[in-house]
């Protein structure tokens, strides 16, 4: 009898009643010792700045991201100047970008006096909406930055005919989706410039801030090994007034050690995604919230799984999440085209509708590699206690789902 009742308590110590949005310690901890070494090699060699740790993970970048030129810079909000400042991008200048996505992309546009022109996004994919950036289009337009949000690349054909039809300099903002593919290319090599984020919550996170551009273009990845660097070729002798954005030898030689994992990591998030839609189609929510989708002709590689809640009920979903331990986030609450700073654009309340009610109706859910399948039954299960009918039966979302879904090659691949 005692083992029996030694067992069961044993497996009410190990029940399940908090999930957290991200624990990096879980990754991190199998590869503590590698990490250490690196980090004391790096230490007793005394190159801080741009060592060889850095010229291997350009290396590494260069050859996953499927392009010839890597340039590791500071941070991915950085990369995003950096690549703007390379295209000469400037006052008197207009820059396409989506309304829904993190503020950098706006912000890397705002700080060199060009004005940041917000576009409705895709309902289906939340990427930019090709359409609407063609309607935007005007003879001050310099730049286009599709965000590959959440892990999903952008309709790169739409978005690249647009840009040579009107001879536009094309910053692909892949912070959020290293990895990820469309029609078989990597993000980092669709566009003139690629920009990526090595902050610790990405698929190939840091041990703090990190970035890195990409590019096909030699002469074009030369000017930004310039421009990071103060605009100094040789030593004390500028060639043009750049910036401070070097990538610390620290994060290069913890990054090195993690970049071989990248790809068994992607693996998890993605079976963890379609594991995820599995759970919600089995409780029935999959009738009533929006689920994400993955374009066929995309690799997605599942930043984030994020779900809409229809009716009104978030932020009260949310909460009752928040009281069984369960971690969540809203990407993003307020659309970049209603953001105080920018005021003076002009953008009213419903100008861009889909941007809008995006922000109102998302939530993301745990999603990180190392999650176990009983965690994500857990965050189902309290998901679905919230929507029984004695408590807030969620009502069927309104999504029109846009130019790529009605392309017919939408699928929900996950």
């Amino acid at each position: 009898m005692k083992p029996a009742a030694s067992s069961a308590n044993a497996a009410a110590a190990t029940k399940i009643s908090s999930v957290p949005l991200l624990d990096i310690q879980r990754q991190h901890a199998p590869l503590r010792a590698e990490i250490d070494a690196a980090m004391a090699r790096v230490c007793d060699s005394g190159r801080f700045i741009l060592g060889p740790d850095c010229e291997e993970l350009e290396a590494k970048m260069a050859d996953y991201c499927q392009a010839p030129h890597a340039v590791a810079c500071a941070s991915g909000s950085d990369a995003l100047l950096l690549a703007l400042m390379a295209g000469d991008v400037g006052p008197g200048d207009e820059v396409l970008l989506p309304s829904y996505t993190f503020f950098a992309t706006a912000g890397a546009v705002w700080r060199l006096g060009a004005r940041p022109v917000f576009v409705d996004i895709d309902p289906a994919t939340f990427n930019i909406d090709p359409t609407d950036a063609a309607a935007r289009v005007t003879e001050r337009t310099k730049a286009i930055i599709p965000v590959h949000l959440f892990g999903q690349c952008a309709d790169m054909t739409a978005i690249k005919a647009l840009a040579e039809r009107h001879g536009l300099l094309l910053v692909e903002d892949a912070a959020q989706a290293i990895g990820s593919e469309f029609g078989g290319r990597r993000a980092g090599s669709l566009g003139d410039v690629g920009c990526f984020s090595f902050y610790p919550t990405k698929n190939l996170g840091g041990i703090g801030d990190g970035g890195m551009l990409t590019t096909d273009d030699k002469q074009l990845a030369d000017r930004l090994r310039l421009l990071r660097g103060h605009g100094m070729q040789p030593r004390y002798y500028h060639q043009a007034v750049g910036m401070n954005s070097r990538l610390d030898t620290l994060q290069a030689a913890v990054l090195n050690v993690k970049f071989p994992h990248l790809e068994s990591w992607t693996a998890g998030r993605q079976a963890n995604a379609a594991r995820y839609t599995t759970l919600l189609a089995e409780t029935g929510l999959s009738r009533t919230l929006g689920l994400p989708t993955a374009w066929a002709r995309c690799r997605h590689v599942w930043n984030q799984y994020v779900v809409r809640i229809p009716g009104g009920q978030r932020d009260a979903l949310r909460e009752h999440l928040s009281r069984a331990g369960v971690g969540t986030e809203i990407y993003y609450p307020v659309p970049l085209h209603l953001q105080q700073c920018f005021t003076e654009l002009g953008y009213a309340k419903g100008s861009l509708p889909e941007s809008e009610r995006a922000a109102a109706e998302t939530i993301a859910l745990p999603i990180f590699p190392e999650l176990t399948a009983a965690e994500q039954n857990y965050v189902v299960e309290r998901m679905a206690e919230f929507a029984r009918p004695a408590g807030h039966p969620l009502p069927k979302p309104h999504l029109n789902t846009g130019n790529l879904a009605s392309s017919g090659d939408m699928t929900a691949r996950v």
